[in-house]
Order: C-alpha cells, then sequence, then structure tokens
C-alpha cells in the first residue's frame, strides 16, 4: 500500500492499516489466509501449480459468500461496489 494515500484521495475511501502483532485486528485476513491454507499449506511450492490450477483456487475464494459481505461473494461485492462508482462518476 505504497500509495495508500493516493488511493485513498482518489477514491474517496478510508484506508486502515493494523497494528503490527495484532491479528485480532485484522479478522477477514486472517479468515482468508485460513481459507487459502486448505488449498495451499505453508510448504506448498507455488512454482509447481500451474496459472490454471491458481486461477481455479482463486475462483473458489472468489465465489465463496462471507458473512463479512453480508453473504455476498467477493466478486458479487465487487461489482457492486463498481456499479456504485459508475453511478457516481455519471458512467
Amino acid at each position: 500500500m505504497a500509495r495508500h494515500e493516493w488511493l485513498s484521495a482518489k477514491l474517496q475511501l478510508r484506508v486502515y492499516f493494523a497494528d503490527p502483532h495484532s491479528p485480532w485486528q485484522r479478522g477477514t485476513n486472517e479468515n482468508t489466509n485460513g481459507l487459502l491454507r486448505k488449498y495451499l499449506p505453508k510448504s506448498a511450492d507455488l512454482a509447481r501449480l500451474s496459472q490454471r490450477e491458481l486461477n481455479v483456487i482463486a475462483a473458489r475464494l472468489n465465489n465463496r459468500p462471507r458473512l463479512t459481505l453480508n453473504w455476498m461473494t467477493p466478486n458479487e461485492a465487487w461489482e457492486s461496489q463498481l456499479k456504485s462508482l459508475n453511478v457516481a462518476l455519471g458512467i
């Protein structure tokens, strides 16, 4: 997030950084890490996986409903945000 200030100003977003060594402040992040570990254990060598295999994992995770997104999938939430932004920008 080296350009978080630019991103925050450009998209009128608040950027939040958790305190170091405070995993309880990163609940969604920690949950996502746990979900990733189901597919990619810490010992996994990503170089041994094809881009197609990685894309399948990403698709599964991005199409899995999340409580923190009011049971939308990450893809649905992203699409909703894009539509809202397009309306706000008059696109």
